[in-house]
């Protein structure tokens, strides 16, 4: 299968010696096609369900006279892995790929080996769904896995490896989007000591070689996800168990101690929020409901919970007879690794203080391997959402490889449509277009955060497909119509769309609206800064697209932007995005200001965001300054009067019928702090040079602001008037 572009040169081979096992009864599996456009047909091929939700547990040995001091263990599987190296967790992976640029993960693992014989677990799961988590329901599954010192193989996946089921796990049905499955663990058939090399797997049945498999296999280019455990700051013992408060927000599964007669069962109910009598809402109003079961054995048994969950609060529920272990109550949390040494803020104002510390807490646990949706409902990465969350995280971890990632990974979605998918790698076949129009952003901002040219070289394929893609919908003056392989969404929810006057349906309507046109605008205002970067002629006449853009939607009586060529209706939306994409003229500025004023944020979290960088085109700083601080039903405070630990999907939990109460789209105020109020930007491409202008309010006396960049570390603070910055390089302060 044909790649959206080449690998990176850093990509050699990963394996020598080691073969892709998997467990026999995929090899009779027909693989499903699942990868085309959102409106096509689906693929005939039915999906063999008793392979859904498979766990299957592999043991590999090797036997060391003298165990090397370092040694790396390069392996990845098909959906996922928990890996261990004689009975120690190493970690799990890889991150969510399609099957032509599938993600290898390598540990270093040298102090885990012991002389004499070692073994190597895993725990290969195939989930079968077919959502925004992994490319799953394709019938692959298995893994490949070589242990190396140097260039000497001690280990490598072959037919001597053996696998048995896990039995233990069962499901109880399906949360959010049929994005996972609830568990049943059953101790009574777990082999707890699996992991261990004291184990005898004699019984166990040897793993097929597979010499057909089709994966390409390339070196994940960012770390595998931090894990760690997580104590309740709280446990209460209530009537029949306990109830367990983590204090915040968090990703991941719960990890219990208990002993009861076998086959009872302990039920298990998480969720974000408490019911007015104090029982766990664990039918969260996200649409997951979090109920899972355990069953005893007998023995001391541990609960092994294998997928994550985002909860706050855990309900823990005993029947007569079982003892739970208290002091061994945790979460074993992950996430991607946000150090808290690469970015700190502090200032004078408390409440913007507390709206900072719930967008970096929602970066922490909204980024797995790639930056989420919601670590609840869909659990996998959005385009449209990665123009903000995407921004704020590289702001709070510096983090440009796993900013790469996640532009190169909607990028790889090319292969299915020129036009990009709305949420990639995953089976989940989704397209929209506005988020679609948003990736040149992407490929720009990358640069200007890097300075990395080869990258702009590598991608420019994709952006020329992309541009391409949407130039056949043009009309005439170039403006975008019918574009109707693709969902429009311009606002989320829909009734806050400020009766945006055209109908957004899905599969969607012909017409042309003013949103679109105006990503559109965008899009090709930042491929044409990238193609000038690269000495390239332009991929389109960026004036007269403005001139016909104005010419449709423009109405000088009012110097607003209407919805519609046809329409007088003047949306919040349509006049933020007009300003946004630089189209509004000169006269239409104040009015455009004027109705934001009036209207605030009467729009989505999603749109607030475009609305606060439309006021920076405008300077109208201290307006912006003030809807970071808005006290309305519709801002980041009445998140935390609703007693949010991370940002909401919306402005309240009630604001929508499904929200999501982690979701890092909402993380607008960190970028917009550092851009637009401490004025902060690349003087050159990679902050070779860093360009500084302040726009400080006075109700910020004094803060210290300490992030990291492409070329160092940047310390700014203000304190009686006056502000102090300490870069790496050279500064230029502008005036403003």
């Amino acid at each position: 299968m044909p790649t959206a572009h080449a690998p990176p040169a850093t990509v050699a081979p990963l394996f020598t010696t080691a073969r892709w096992i998997s467990d026999p009864a995929f090899a009779k599996a027909p693989l499903r096609p699942l990868l085309r456009k959102n409106y096509a047909p689906v693929t005939t091929i039915p999906h063999n369900d008793a392979l859904s939700n498979r766990h299957v547990l592999v043991r590999g040995t090797c036997t060391l006279e003298k165990p090397p001091a370092t040694a790396l263990l390069a392996i990845t599987a098909d959906d996922y892995y928990h890996l261990w190296i004689n009975g120690v967790f190493v970690g799990m992976g890889p991150a969510a790929g399609y099957p032509h640029k599938y993600f290898c993960n390598e540990w270093s693992v040298g102090p885990l080996l012991q002389p004499g014989l070692n073994v190597i677990a895993v725990q290969v799961y195939y989930q079968g769904l077919v959502n925004r988590v992994w490319y799953s329901g394709d019938h692959r599954q298995g893994l490949i896995a070589e242990l190396r010192a140097g260039a000497t193989v001690l280990a490598a996946t072959d037919a001597r490896w053996r696998f048995t089921l896990g039995q233990a796990y069962t499901a109880l049905g399906t949360a959010g989007y049929a994005t996972n499955y609830l568990e049943r663990f059953d101790s009574r058939v777990h082999p707890v000591a699996w992991r261990t090399k004291g184990f005898d797997d004699r019984a166990w049945q040897p793993m097929q070689v597979r010499d057909d498999d089709d994966h390409t296999l390339v070196r994940q280019p960012t770390p595998p996800l931090h894990v760690y455990t997580i104590f309740p700051k709280v446990i209460e013992t209530i009537p029949g168990g306990l109830r367990l408060d983590f204090g915040s927000e968090l990703t991941g599964n719960l990890s219990l101690r208990a002993r009861g007669p076998s086959g009872a069962v302990v039920t298990l109910g998480f969720g974000e929020e408490l019911r007015a009598d104090g029982s766990v809402r664990s039918d969260m109003r996200c649409n997951c409901t979090y109920r899972e079961e355990w069953i005893l054995s007998s023995k001391d048994d541990e609960l092994e919970q294998f997928d994550y969950k985002g909860f706050r609060y855990c309900e823990i529920m005993a029947p007569e007879g079982v003892v739970l272990d208290r002091s061994s109550a945790c979460v074993r949390a992950r996430h991607y690794r946000l150090d808290a040494e690469r970015f700190s803020w502090s200032s004078s104002h408390a409440g913007f203080d507390a709206i900072m510390q719930l967008c970096l807490r929602t970066l922490r646990f909204g980024a797995q391997d790639s930056i989420l949706d919601c670590p609840t409902r869909e659990k996998g990465p959005y385009l449209g959402d990665h123009t903000i969350s995407g921004l704020a995280h590289l702001y709070a971890s510096g983090d440009l490889p796993y900013a790469r990632k996640g532009m190169a990974d909607f990028a790889d979605s090319a292969v299915i449509c020129p036009g990009l998918m709305a949420d990639a790698p995953c089976a989940f076949m989704q397209e929209i277009a506005d988020y679609s129009l948003q990736w040149p952003t992407l490929l720009l901002r990358y640069y200007q955060h890097s300075g990395d040219l080869a990258t702009l070289q590598e991608l420019l394929p994709v952006l020329q497909g992309l541009m391409d893609h949407f130039a056949a919908f043009r009309r005439a003056d170039g403006l975008l119509t019918d574009v109707l392989d693709k969902w429009n969404i311009v606002d989320w929810p829909a009734n806050l769309r400020d009766d945006y006057d055209f109908e957004l349906t899905d599969p969607p309507k012909p017409g042309i609206h003013n949103v679109l046109n105006a990503f559109y605008l965008a899009a090709l205002r930042d491929a044409n800064a990238v193609a000038a970067i690269l000495k390239l002629p332009a991929f389109g006449d960026e004036a007269r697209l403005r001139d016909a853009y104005r010419a449709a939607f423009y109405r000088p009586a009012v110097n607003l932007f209407a919805d519609t060529p046809t329409s007088q209706h003047c949306a919040l939306q349509s006049n933020v995005m007009a300003l946004y994409a630089g189209a509004a003229p000169a006269a239409a500025v104040p009015a455009i200001v004027a109705l934001i004023r009036a209207k605030r944020f009467s729009c989505g979290v999603y749109m607030a965001f475009f609305l606060l960088k439309a006021l920076a085109v405008a300077k109208e700083w201290s307006l912006i300054w003030e809807l970071l601080n808005d006290q309305g039903e519709h801002s980041w405070n009445n998140m935390l009067r609703e007693g949010a630990t991370t940002t909401f999907e919306a402005w309240g939990k009630d604001q929508k019928w499904n929200t999501s109460l982690c979701h890092p789209w909402a993380c607008a105020p960190l970028p917009v702090l550092i851009e637009d109020i401490i004025g902060l930007a690349p003087g050159q491409p990679g902050w070779s040079t860093i360009a500084f202008t302040p726009h400080i309010p006075k109700e910020l006396t004094h803060f210290a602001l300490r992030l990291r960049v492409a070329s160092g570390e940047i310390l700014v603070e203000h304190r009686q008037g006056a502000t102090m910055i300490k870069a790496p390089n050279q500064v230029a302060v502008i005036t403003p």
